[in-house]
């Protein structure tokens, strides 16, 4: 039996409501069904957002007035999946979890409104979001089955810099894989959020579990987040997705912009505000989709990046003026220029990082049995991993590989 499936990463931004933001994934998830694909990956904080350039008004010793308010328009913007503060694990998968009386579903829909997208298009969707449990907010990934809705979640564990402000850390058991098949194929998936994909032993606890399929949704647009990927394929011989907002000033919350910091610096390194827009030279880079349907990823000509002429746009284009969040504003500068790519199990590169395209689809046709394949000369955590010398142990996560 093949072993083919179709993947696709979305290089999809957040919008200025919740609402128009699920409704944006539900247009590019039937888009993606309609093209054949079979998994999809949103990026990192794709619901809820991630707060680019906003610095909560929190200095060492001190917090603003203002900085709390910010936080407050934060929180009312995450998604509530009705989770429990400590992660719930499977009882929440499972639905186990007291629901309040004359209440459908606990949290605020958003777990239903994904599981319906995706059994209605046939789609496997995993996206990044901002969830809120108790009074913090957790930078999450949901994977959404066609057929069985949410079969996993897990929490960021180590936030990153100025995001330990306002994320909590996540439990270590959520590092666990989860396993689907889809068309025949068995897909053992975990994921590694930014740059927790920099820390060695969490991407060994994954390896660890014998994944085929990594995901890597982030907020990082480095020239050296590729390297990073290509290294995790060619180490884990898997198939690698990794999706990535792009994003303008002027599409920041107004809660955001409305207070300039002239002095901000990224998490992903770039100077902001006042700064200059980078130039990112041979990173500039239109989708060109072919008469025989095949994607490029081509330079222009002018060094700008275009958006392609297709229905996919269109649509975004129009949900993103519904609601408000098409602004007039000259600030065309990118806070982020986002670099999604996928890349397969020996560490090639089978789709470019996207740079400077706003809404963009990366499609890739992969036989996972080119992971098996992989692990005739490497096989991390097993043959090639001296397990009887050295050994990784996870508090509240067990390694052996999920059945």
């Amino acid at each position: 039996m093949p072993q083919t499936l179709k993947l696709a990463v979305s290089q999809s931004r957040t919008l200025s409501t919740l609402s128009a933001t699920l409704e944006a994934l539900k247009a590019t998830t039937q888009h993606a069904a309609r093209e054949g694909v079979d998994l999809i990956l949103f990026p990192e904080a794709y619901l809820g957002g991630y707060p680019r350039t906003c610095d909560f008004g929190i200095a060492v010793g001190a917090r603003s007035a203002g900085g709390r308010d910010q936080f407050l328009h934060y929180f009312r913007d995450s998604v509530d999946l009705g989770d429990t503060p400590r992660g719930a694990g499977d009882e929440w998968v499972d639905r186990e979890l007291e629901v309040g009386k004359g209440k459908e579903y606990r949290g605020d829909g958003t777990r239903e409104f994904l599981e319906r997208v995706a059994r209605e298009t046939g789609v496997f969707v995993v996206t990044g979001l901002v969830e809120k449990s108790g009074g913090s907010l957790y930078c999450s990934v949901v994977y959404v089955c066609p057929r069985l809705g949410c079969i996993g979640k897990r929490r960021k564990v180590m936030p990153t810099g100025a995001e330990r402000m306002i994320w909590a850390q996540g439990s270590p058991s959520t590092l666990r894989a989860v396993t689907t098949t889809i068309k025949g194929v068995n897909l053992t998936m975990a994921s590694a959020i930014c740059w927790e994909n920099y820390m060695p032993l969490l991407r060994y606890s994954l390896y660890s579990q014998n994944v085929n399929l990594y995901l890597a949704p982030t907020a990082d647009a480095r020239d050296t987040w590729l390297p990073l990927m290509r290294t995790v394929g060619c180490e884990s011989r898997a198939f690698v997705l990794s999706a990535n907002q792009c994003v303008k000033r002027k599409h920041l919350p107004d809660w955001i912009t409305g207070k300039k910091n002239t002095t901000a610096v990224s998490d992903t390194g770039s100077t902001l505000a006042s700064a200059a827009p980078r130039s990112h030279g041979r990173r500039r880079s239109t989708l060109t989709v072919t008469e025989e349907n095949h994607e490029l990823v081509l330079p222009t000509a002018d060094g700008q990046a275009e958006d392609g002429d297709n229905s996919l746009t269109k649509k975004l284009s129009q949900i993103a003026i519904a609601d408000g969040s098409d602004s007039s504003s000259s600030d065309e500068e990118y806070v982020c220029t986002g670099g999604s790519c996928i890349v397969g199990p020996l560490g090639e590169v089978l789709k470019e990082p996207l740079w400077n395209v706003e809404d963009g689809l990366h499609i890739v046709d992969a036989d996972f049995d080119d992971c098996e394949r992989g692990r005739l000369d490497l096989d991390v955590a097993g043959s090639y991993s001296r397990n009887d010398v050295f050994h990784l142990e996870v508090d509240g996560l067990d390694l052996d590989p999920p059945q």
